[in-house]
């Protein structure tokens, strides 16, 4: 009977063993961060080789084809009605930006730019536009308007314009995530502004935990309050909001948040999207789509959609948050505050 019990022992030492040369053989975890697209990145990754260049190269790459605020970028040629094969990076973004518009009957738009801009919140402020210039700006946006013919931009109307700012950041996760995944790095956690995929085991061999916001009105990014605690990996989340980036004029709330089928911000209970999906650009684009929505519409099309997951805080008519979540969405959540 002692001989059963020590060779049972024997056998959990050698695996003990074992695990810990494999961790130690995969190297130590390493935490990297800057600023990228005007917002706050954060890496988390497990290698025996210090990656920090090689990621910043890639993320100056990406810059280069999808940020409106570099003028030489990809899609700022293309806005300029410049003609020229456009590159991967672009080009995955723009076809899956078209898939989700359609998807969503419009409620995400790759063409947002015009009214964007016009709002003041996108990459050329504009004046506070009255009905008649919304009404005009409506007729060049559309995601039917733009296309790709042998890697060219045609559009219907010169004036048409693009804007990734709500599927490019999760894009950008996904790179990264790649990219750290053909380095062989099998945990990592990649947070681009909000927008993370989470890869294997962290530190503590424990899922990766992550923070979802209380929807504070915090246009400095001050408040850090959680709402929720979620824990899940090998996925990307993506969060879209309307209490960090908006305005007030003449006392009424403007937030950065436009509906492309009606031209003006939206004005929905939702106050917080969070989505979960199997990549993060996915998951990005849907997050803003659904604030788009609102509550109902984004019900309904999650329920046609069971590999998509989604927590919502929105005002009750008492003023106070409230949560609404997917069945899925359960087995993910640690904590509710």
């Amino acid at each position: 009977m002692k001989s059963k019990k020590n060779l049972l022992w024997l056998v959990l030492l050698v695996a003990a063993t074992v695990w810990i040369l494999v961790r130690r053989n995969e190297g130590s975890y390493q935490t990297i961060n800057g600023i990228v697209f005007g917002t706050i990145y954060n890496i988390t990754y497990q290698h025996t080789e210090d990656l920090h260049s090689e990621i910043e190269l890639e993320l100056k790459k990406f810059d280069g084809s999808l940020s409106p605020f570099n003028k030489e970028s990809v899609i700022s040629r293309v806005n300029r009605n410049e003609e020229f094969v456009t590159d991967s990076f672009f080009q995955v973004c723009f076809n899956r930006a078209v898939e989700v518009s359609k998807e969503t009957n419009g409620a995400f738009d790759i063409t947002i730019a015009p009214l964007a801009n016009a709002w003041g919140f996108g990459f050329k402020k504009g004046e506070f536009p009255d009905s008649l210039m919304v009404d005009s700006l409506l007729q060049i946006v559309g995601y039917e308007k733009a296309w790709l013919r042998e890697g060219i931009v045609e559009k219907s109307d010169p004036r048409v314009q693009l804007s990734c700012s709500a599927i490019a950041k999760g894009y950008a996760v996904d790179v990264i995530a790649n990219f750290l995944s053909s380095k062989g790095v099998r945990n990592y956690l990649v947070d681009i502004g909000g927008e993370i995929v989470a890869k294997g085991r962290n530190s503590r061999d424990g899922l990766w935990r992550i923070g979802i916001n209380k929807p504070v009105d915090d246009s400095l990014s001050i408040n850090q309050e959680i709402q929720t605690i979620l824990q899940l990996t090998d996925m990307g989340m993506a969060t879209s909001g309307n209490y960090r980036n908006f305005y007030y004029k003449n006392g009424k709330k403007y937030a950065h948040t436009i509906d492309p089928r009606t031209g003006y911000p939206v004005q929905h209970s939702i106050l917080s999207s969070t989505v979960i999906a199997e990549d993060c650009m996915t998951a990005d684009a849907l997050a803003t789509a659904f604030m788009v929505m609102g509550l109902e519409e984004a019900e309904a099309f999650i329920k046609k959609h069971p590999n998509v997951e989604a927590y919502f805080i929105y005002s009750g008519e008492d003023g106070s948050y409230k949560s609404y979540f997917t069945e899925g969405m359960a087995q993910y959540i640690v904590k509710i505050n």
